[in-house]
């Protein structure tokens, strides 16, 4: 028996190696973990084996975390003594006997402890609002999903009957219920699953979906077949039911929600965005995550109102029969439980709204601080559609309506609201009211920018007092619109993603005896489901996708074939693809740059007539450009995302009358102004640009060009892009070919 209760601890001291603990104050809340070794590396495809001195050290610290947990909490010291005596085959009445002797002493050491923690202050950010003391919801522990004193005590009938018998079939408790074996966690640790089976998109002819699971999550036109709460089943009946796709608009919804259901890391590299035109089809998945977002909310928010009711009533028949450290686990270190990461205020605007339509009446009744939402996230018009204000943003530059009427379409789109990329807000769902800017401690949601997350993060690095643990128990990650994050900074999303799921810092009110087990496992990573959306794919999200998205569930990803956009060049332009030779996607930079200088810079250091725009996907190699035109005195100008706006307008006029031969164009630049740049007479991608809209608006920029001509370098390693633009079958041609050299005209 003693081999038994040894062997729960080596599994608990999983939390250690799983996870890791960060660094802790002096000043740390008493029940705060003790420290521990470094962190796992995700993107390692190989595991270490712990020695024999790691595994003894892991015990130790997990002895530290209880004897802590014993101290501080006496109804926690009761349960785990009563469990390790049965272990031991202690008698039961040799344990009321023990338990007659200690009882009066740790009922009052345990109310003392108790006391302590719920006065600990929470961390408020710029972003929430600072609630009074009437308002503000400790609920029993901070930062848990606690119950509101009216709200979750009345419970309808038909509610709880329906919740309690989609609970049995749903996947929610399915996914949360399950138990990783150490042997299933070193196979996540790895890697290495591999896609196996492929299934059709529906709505998407030219794509087809991929999955390491042997068959896809079972699909029905039903909600009421995935379990979902029967609140929002009726209230979406209501609003989205269409005669021919039973409960959803079409059957391309209906196949993704299905994919959400299955708690599946899911990849969607073929979303059409609002800015592209597809404001129906974005509309459309957007509720389908939506969905099963508030679903998953609500699921947890019902059981753990269930649980505490019953440990309540148990606690009022003083019955300590009640198994607290296992039938009662259903929360994590703190009540965050989503997190959606999105571009600009405009887009977390249209979200947020989106997220409120779904929500059923009866529980929105109030709304909290709506109109400072829109304030804060909209574009200066009201409900009426007045005329647009000055000051609406893009890349740092204001723009008048007038402005942006002269850009394309899918800018103005995107670029026609509130353009502030630095944003963070919680969203707190009661029974019967939103309460939007609540504290992160004490929200459910969370809607974010990269750029204001990682802000988050640098402040708790910097400052002792403050930290990001309310990342820790994130259980649905949705990163929707990642093509536009793209154009900002990728990096940032990495950072955030490497600070879900850790071990916390602090103890925030939590109550560990009713902590799910694969969190104190330090496991919560492999139950954590990322949704990522995007209008292509490419190396860095396909990265990300494989190294940092480990769910035990599986994954699933979208597989699209594209026929190119050389159909849209109206110009009769001589596209020239020139392939260099790459061994390795370390070296394809210093290839493409050594290609360069020896094969096409020969060509246009001296020329008679300029006009020669050479366009750079990336900045490094931008600046890399640069700093070489510079030592070969060359006459050039240029336009980069961090280009003064006067060194803009003269260099764009130097190009135009000839005084600058040749212009270096970069891609975040094009992305954030849509420049109209006249005067081209040779056009050169020095690397294919991610969007492949942009290749057609910059071919078709040739202005009373006799001949005008278009040279483009890609290798072995631009697939991806190149199959945009040309298309797949040609691109597998012109990949595998033993010529270098294409045209098409």
């Amino acid at each position: 028996m003693k081999r038994k209760a040894e062997s729960r601890h080596l599994q608990r001291s999983a939390a250690v190696r799983g996870g890791g603990l960060r660094n802790v104050s002096k000043n740390s809340h008493p029940l705060e973990f003790p420290p521990a070794n470094e962190p796992l590396d995700d993107s390692s495809e190989e595991s270490e084996v712990d020695t024999d001195e790691e595994k003894q050290g892991d015990r130790s610290m997990y002895h530290t975390l209880l004897s802590s947990l014993k101290s501080s909490c006496g109804s926690f010291a009761h349960v785990y003594d009563k469990r390790q005596r049965e272990q031991e085959g202690v008698s039961s009445a040799e344990e009321d006997e023990q338990d007659t002797e200690l009882e009066s002493e740790s009922d009052v050491s345990g109310d003392a402890e108790v006391e302590e923690v719920g006065t600990e202050p929470m961390e408020s950010s710029e972003e929430e609002v600072v609630e009074s003391e009437e308002d503000r919801d400790i609920e029993g522990t901070a930062g848990q999903l606690a119950v509101d004193d009216e709200d979750d005590v009345e419970d309808d009938d038909e509610d709880r009957e329906n919740n309690e018998a989609s609970m049995s079939i749903s996947s929610f408790k399915l996914h949360t219920t399950h138990t990783l074996a150490e042997a299933d966690v070193q196979k996540l640790k790895e890697g290495k699953r591999k896609f196996k089976a492929e299934f059709p998109a529906h709505g998407m002819p030219m794509c087809k979906w991929t999955t390491t699971n042997d068959s896809l999550h079972k699909e029905d036109d039903r909600l009421a077949s995935y379990g979902v709460q029967s609140r929002l089943q009726k209230h979406w009946q209501s609003i989205h039911k269409k005669p021919d796709c039973g409960d959803f608009t079409s059957a391309k919804q209906s196949q993704f929600f299905s994919l959400c259901n299955s708690y599946q890391d899911i990849l969607h590299s073929n979303k059409n965005a609002f800015l592209c035109g597809g404001q129906d089809d974005d509309s459309s998945i957007m509720d389908a995550y939506l969905l099963h977002i508030l679903n998953h909310i609500y699921k947890t928010r019902d059981l753990v109102t269930k649980n505490s009711a019953r440990l309540s009533q148990q606690a009022e028949q003083k019955d300590k029969t009640i198994d607290a450290m296992g039938l009662s686990q259903d929360q994590g270190f703190t009540r965050p439980k989503v997190l959606i990461v999105l571009p600009l205020r405009s887009i977390a605007l249209r979200t947020v709204k989106s997220l409120i339509d779904l929500i059923p009446s009866s529980c929105k009744v109030s709304i909290e601080y709506k109109n400072r939402l829109f304030d804060e996230f909209g574009n200066g018009e009201d409900e009426d559609n007045e005329a647009l204000k000055e000051g609406s943003k893009s890349g740092g530059q204001h723009k008048e309506k007038s402005q942006i009427s002269s850009k394309p379409a899918d800018f103005q789109a995107l670029f026609g609201g509130n353009n502030d990329d630095h944003f963070r807000i919680g969203i707190k769902i009661t029974k019967k009211s939103v309460k939007l800017y609540s504290d992160f401690y004490s929200s459910d949601i969370i809607v974010a920018s990269p750029v204001g997350l990682i802000t988050k993060i640098g402040e708790a690095e910097s400052e002792k007092n403050k930290d990001v643990d309310f990342l820790s128990s994130i259980e649905i990650l949705v990163i929707d619109y990642a093509d536009v994050i793209l154009m900002q900074n990728w990096s940032h999303v990495i950072s955030v993603v490497g600070e879900l799921n850790m071990i916390p810092t602090k103890q925030h009110g939590t109550d560990f005896m009713r902590i799910r087990e694969w969190y104190l496992n330090g496991q919560a990573r492999y139950y954590r489901q990322t949704i990522l959306l995007s209008n292509f794919v490419n190396a860095e999200i396909n990265a990300l996708f494989n190294r940092s998205c480990l769910n035990y569930r599986g994954k699933v990803k979208l597989l699209s074939s594209y026929s190119g956009v050389l159909p849209k060049v109206v110009l009769q332009v001589r596209q020239v693809y020139e392939r260099f030779d790459c061994r390795s996607a370390l070296d394809v930079d210093d290839e493409r740059f050594k290609f360069f200088v020896k094969k096409v810079f020969p060509k246009i250091k001296d020329p008679l007539q300029g006009g020669i725009m050479v366009f750079i996907s990336s900045y490094f190699d931008f600046v890399r450009l640069r700093n070489y035109m510079k030592s070969q005195d060359t006459s050039f100008c240029l336009v980069g995302e961090y280009t003064k706006q006067s060194d803009i307008s003269r260099g764009r006029t130097w190009f135009f009358h000839g005084k600058r031969k040749i212009m270096l164009y970069t891609e975040r630049a094009h992305f954030y102004h849509r420049y109209k740049i006249r005067g081209i007479r040779d056009l050169i991608f020095y690397s294919l640009p991610e969007r492949n809209d942009f290749y057609a608006e910059l071919t078709n920029m040739f202005e009373g060009v006799d001949n005008p001509t278009c040279t483009v370098l890609f290798s072995r390693f631009d697939s991806l892009r190149l199959e945009r633009i040309v298309g797949a079958s040609s691109a597998k041609k012109m990949l595998n070919s033993e010529k270098k050299t294409f045209m098409f005209c």
